[in-house]
Order: structure tokens, then C-alpha cells, then sequence
């Protein structure tokens, strides 16, 4: 194996291809660090919830819109 991929003589064999054959390539990504809203007015600070944009919450504290970390 030229590069020891697993793909062979000249890249032909099962893992060939960008996903690396049935179980996947290397250098899967994963869901990476948390990313806060936090509250400009007190600083409190909630796990951003994806879909959600930080303006969008009010703050449990003091009820001021939040803005991203």
C-alpha cells in the first residue's frame, strides 16, 4: 500500500473514494467547543442552541436579549 490508506496498488481497492469505502474516512468532524450567548447587561451565559440565534433569547436573569460569545 503506496500511502498505507488501505487503498491499494494505485488507489484501486475498497477504500477508494472521498468517504474511504463502508465505515468512513479519517478526519471525521466532531461537534467542536461550546459557544455561549451571553447577556450584555449582567453577564450571564447560555449554551448556544444551534438553529437559535442569540438575539432571539432573553436572558433568564434580567430579561435583556442576549448576544453571541
Amino acid at each position: 500500500m503506496p500511502g498505507g490508506d488501505g487503498t491499494g496498488p494505485l488507489g484501486q481497492g475498497p477504500r477508494t473514494g472521498r468517504m474511504g469505502g463502508i465505515r468512513g474516512g479519517r478526519g471525521r468532524r466532531g461537534a467542536g467547543p461550546a459557544i455561549f450567548c451571553i447577556c450584555p447587561a449582567c453577564g450571564e451565559k447560555v449554551i448556544h442552541q444551534a438553529g437559535t440565534p442569540c438575539s432571539a433569547i432573553s436572558c433568564p436573569k434580567c430579561g435583556i436579549r442576549m448576544v453571541r460569545e
